[in-house]
């Protein structure tokens, strides 16, 4: 029994720790989780808890990993490590059969399971759950150190919601969407030769007309004398599900119903594509910041500017009034905008079809960080043109009017080469530091955990 219980522990402790991390790093992708089943079970109301949720939730999971890892107070631990694992195994068995949601997010994006994928891996970790609970007494050494395991374990908690705080405020450290930085997003669209593909079996429903009675029939033997039998319906249902790619909703709509996304993709310049799912609760400071972005779209020839929305065009236009904003939405399906970009607004700079920037609205650059002498061009291109260069610019003349007088590739490349470097060191520095504080809490309870 000794050597189940720790291979109990350290299987769960590991699945837990992973669990709650993959959340930690993105709470927003839990918040849309939470969002998605109060939706589906009528509590929509109770939307405004769905980061607030996601928050606590991923902290509890990565705190009851390292705790099960640790070993600290036992017998408090299993109880709740086998009412949670009880409770979201009857959850997900009620997903698996309903099927509200298509899938759990359990593991957030790095990991994706079915309902009843997801239902089964629960059953077999209940397998090491039971065990753990039943020799809850027989294991505890909660008499020992309370007030320090107590004070680790609340500790913990506290550095998992900052942690966690951290990814919402910019963006997520990891980042296990199909949109990172250096992600060429043609290559996640396709789907490769010899893939297996949507496997459907399709009934036909036809009624006798001498009797009135409905009868189903494959594609196989359904009757093809029309002179007996009245076509009613069709109903197909998915067998198999076939290969998804990463990528399969990447559409950024002009307003005359034309999708730029090729556009954009094959663009050996650079595109900012500023994206909000939701205009009416971007930052307004960041949709003012990017008047200049949208500007510098007439000042540099490799360069283009696209500013994407899922809201109503009625709404775009009062916003747009009421700030000023100077530019023209695109529309795009919001759940795409929310997968791209965990920020609103966020930004993603492309070229060739690759991801080279990628950035929050907090950590968005202004352009006088790339380069200063930019703002005095901005300022000289802001003077008001004369009359008649006007009337030609609304009558089409200058239909892609350009100054072309920024060179905009050097001064961006060297600004996104020395950005990536302080993201790679800070990423280090964040993921070593957590390791090895968990190594040195580990370390320090060997012997609890060999007995």
């Amino acid at each position: 029994m000794k050597y189940l219980s720790i291979a109990s522990r350290l299987i769960l402790g590991t699945v837990f720790i992973f669990s709650g991390f993959v959340k930690s790093v993105d709470p927003l992708g839990s918040a849309y989780k939470f969002s998605d089943y109060f939706a589906a079970f009528k509590l929509s109301f109770l939307s405004f808890l769905a980061l607030p949720l996601g928050l606590i939730l991923s902290a509890f999971e990565l705190v009851l990993g390292i705790t099960l890892l640790l070993g600290y107070r036992r017998r408090i631990t299993y109880r709740v490590l086998f009412w949670f694992m009880g409770f979201f195994t009857l959850l997900t068995l009620i997903l698996a059969l309903f099927n509200p949601v298509s899938d759990c997010g359990c593991f957030g994006d790095a990991l994706i399971l079915t309902n009843w994928e997801t239902f089964l891996k629960n059953i077999v970790l209940m397998v090491f759950v039971v065990p753990l609970f039943m020799i809850r007494d027989r294991d505890a050494h909660d008499h020992i150190h309370p007030v320090r395991e107590w004070g680790i374990v609340g500790a913990l908690f506290l550095v998992v919601i900052g942690f966690s705080l951290w990814n919402h405020a910019h963006l997520p450290v990891v980042d296990f969407r199909p949109y990172d930085v250096g992600t060429l997003i043609q290559e996640e669209m396709e789907i490769p030769e010899g893939a297996a593909v949507d496997d459907y079996e399709t009934e036909l429903i036809y009624r006798e007309k001498a009797s009135g009675k409905s009868e189903r029939f494959t594609l196989e033997n359904y009757p093809r004398d029309t002179t007996l039998w009245e076509f009613v319906d069709s109903e197909s249902r998915l067998i198999s599900k076939g290969y998804d790619p990463p990528i399969h909703d990447f559409a950024i709509i002009d307003a005359g119903g034309g999708d730029m996304a090729d556009q954009i993709l094959s663009d050996d310049g650079f595109s900012l594509v500023m994206i909000s799912h939701d205009l009416t609760k971007a930052n307004e400071a960041a949709l003012l910041k990017a008047r200049d972005w949208a500007q510098l779209e007439m000042l540099a020839g490799e360069y283009a500017f696209y500013p994407v929305t899922a809201t109503p065009e009625s709404e775009i236009g009062n916003i747009a009034m009421t700030l000023d904003l100077g530019y023209t939405f695109y529309s795009a399906d919001e759940i795409m905008l929310k997968t791209v970009v965990r920020s609103n607004p966020g930004f993603l700079l492309i070229r060739n079809g690759v991801i080279v920037g990628k950035w929050s609205f907090r950590d968005f650059p202004a352009i006088e960080d790339i380069d200063p002498d930019w703002t005095e061009l901005m300022g000289n291109a802001a003077v008001p043109v004369d009359e008649e260069t006007l009337m030609l610019m609304e009558a089409g003349v200058y239909e892609d009017f350009s100054f072309d007088v920024i060179d905009f590739d050097p001064s961006i490349t060297s600004f996104l080469m020395e950005q990536s470097q302080d993201r790679k060191e800070g990423r280090m520095i964040v993921i070593v530091g957590l390791c090895i504080a968990l190594m040195l809490l580990i370390s320090a309870r060997i012997s609890p955990i060999r007995a």
